[in-house]
């Protein structure tokens, strides 16, 4: 067993440290879940496509907002706000990388309206006896990537991703228990407010 299995076994062995639901999640179901799910923040565990690992704070606002807020020594900061997605990388000295949300899969989530009854948007919906899940694209430019989504049920919840982008790699995002509802401030997702301490 390699370190990454070993390490996304654990993780999700961890994530998924709940009774089972006996049956398949409906997609109506994920998706009230999903509309319902307005703020949220918890632990969570990266496995890169390079096979590293990482780990961080992720914090969520429906719609169109996310932060990954990655734990030391790792100091990069991934924010979603306004339409764009900024990945800030402390050795990098050009400014963070950005580019539209609309171009990855996260956006699915981050939508203001999840429908992934929507036409052609799943193009699979399974279950392991433990977990449900859904792949989705966007149907309109499958060439953006997908996004592999799994919940556990009794109640509904978010334990996983893992988004295929449109580069053909493949980051794995292993949740913990999500503290969901009340305030986050729009300062932590604010792209142009934390360029401006990124430069300082």
């Amino acid at each position: 067993m390699t370190m990454k299995q070993l390490v996304l076994a654990s993780a999700t062995a961890i994530a998924f440290a709940t009774p089972a639901w006996a049956e398949k999640l409906s997609l109506a179901a994920i998706s009230e879940y999903l509309n319902g799910l307005q703020t949220a923040q918890g632990a969570f565990t990266q496995i890169n496509d390079d096979e590293t690992i990482s780990t961080g704070t992720i914090y969520i606002s429906r719609p169109g907002k996310i932060r990954f807020e990655y734990d030391p020594p790792d100091k990069t900061l991934v924010l979603a706000s306004a339409g764009a997605v900024a990945i800030f990388d402390p050795k990098s000295n050009q400014g963070p990388e950005s580019y539209p949300l609309n171009r990855t899969p996260l956006k699915i989530i981050l939508a203001e309206k999840v429908d992934l009854d929507r036409a052609d948007m799943v193009v699979d919906h399974s279950y392991d006896g433990t977990a449900t899940t859904v792949t989705a694209q966007d149907p309109e430019h499958p060439e953006y990537g997908n996004i592999q989504l799994r919940f556990t049920g009794d109640p509904v919840e978010l334990r996983q991703w893992i988004v295929n982008d449109d580069s053909g790699s493949s980051t794995t995002v292993v949740l913990r228990e999500l503290e969901t509802g009340g305030d986050l401030p729009f300062r932590l997702f604010d792209i142009e407010r934390n360029t401006r301490r990124s430069d300082r």
